[in-house]
This record gives C-alpha cells, sequence and structure tokens, in this order.
C-alpha cells in the first residue's frame, strides 16, 4: 500500500518524514465551504472531504490517503486560515488572553475501510501587547495558519496548553500513527 498525503501543508509533511514515512503528495482541491452544527462536525468534513477528493482522482485501490484539517474555536465560532494581515491581527487580539480549543480531524481512507476522527487540545493565550502581535504578523507566518497563529513559531503567544502539542502544530501524529501503521500493512 502506497501512503498519499492530500494535504501540501509543510507541518504535515514534516511529521510524516520525521517518522519515517514514504509518501507522495496529492494536495486536495476540496473547497472548505459551510460550515456543519458543530465546529468538530465541520472540521471532521472538511478532512473527510480532502481524503476522498484525493482517493477518487487516484482510482487505485493500492493506496491509503490521508486527509486532515485544523481549525481554532473559540466559544464556538471557528477562526480559520486569516484573509490578510488586518484580518490575521484581528484574530490575534480576539484570543489575547483567553483559552480556545484547536480541533484537528483526520480522515484515513483505502478500499478496505475509512476512519474519521478528530483530536482537541485547549490552548490558553497570554495577553499580547499591539507591539508583539504587529511585530508577529509581519513575518508573514500567521498567514497560513488556522487561527492566525503556529504555535512553534518562537513567539511568546501561548500562556498554557492542555493536550497534544502535535495536534495545534496540524497533525497529532502520535494518535495517527497506530492508526496508519495498520492501513499500511
Amino acid at each position: 500500500m502506497k501512503l498519499i498525503l492530500a494535504s501540501g501543508s509543510p507541518r504535515r509533511k514534516n511529521f510524516l518524514t520525521e517518522y519515517g514515512y514514504e509518501f507522495t503528495v496529492v494536495p486536495s482541491t476540496f473547497d472548505e465551504l459551510g460550515e456543519k452544527d458543530t465546529p468538530k462536525q465541520t472540521v471532521e468534513y472538511f478532512a473527510y472531504s480532502k481524503a476522498q477528493d484525493v482517493f477518487e482522482k487516484l482510482k487505485n485501490g493500492d493506496v491509503v490517503v490521508l486527509g486532515a484539517d485544523t481549525i481554532v474555536c473559540l466559544d464556538g465560532e471557528i477562526l480559520g486560515k486569516p484573509k490578510d494581515k488586518i484580518d490575521a491581527v484581528k484574530m490575534l487580539k480576539k484570543l489575547s488572553g483567553k483559552t480556545h480549543h484547536v480541533i484537528t480531524a483526520y480522515a484515513i481512507i483505502s478500499k478496505y475501510k475509512k476512519i474519521i476522527d478528530s483530536v482537541t487540545t485547549a490552548v490558553t493565550f497570554n495577553n499580547l501587547s499591539d507591539d508583539l502581535i504587529s511585530e508577529y504578523v509581519e513575518t508573514g507566518s500567521p498567514l497560513d495558519k488556522a487561527g492566525s497563529y503556529g504555535i512553534q513559531d518562537g513567539y511568546n503567544l501561548v500562556k498554557e496548553y492542555k493536550g497534544s502539542l502535535n495536534n495545534v502544530i496540524g497533525l497529532p501524529i502520535e494518535i495517527i500513527k497506530p492508526l496508519l501503521d495498520k492501513f499500511l500493512k
């Protein structure tokens, strides 16, 4: 079985590489529009749709496709990737001093079975100064990340987190690895 990553995320590629997987990247063209009843249902739908999109395109039964999607959720509101720097500043100000949840959903699909699930991590932000937010946003790093931040970016944004750090970065590899290994046998 050949592993296919249905994502262009450099963080997801890094996780799979670090854990010794050989894989091919085939980014999904699924358009993330609309929300389901809950943020968890929404992110699981997006992850599954991305994986299914790639699986159907390949039309090869000897593949395992991994799709994933990450959202930041504050008081029931989904904070996706910012549209621009102004949007990133608004999101970071909204998160400042508060606890939010990062939900990464994953879908693993083969011709034999599929798994769709998600992992949630609670993240509490420090109180962020306007200067810190401006400096961080000017790096451009927040622009391709859900909630406009990367916990791994080296800025003092996060006070604490409860749960999987890898989940916040974009792939709860410690949970996905045993599942992938079973699919790839």
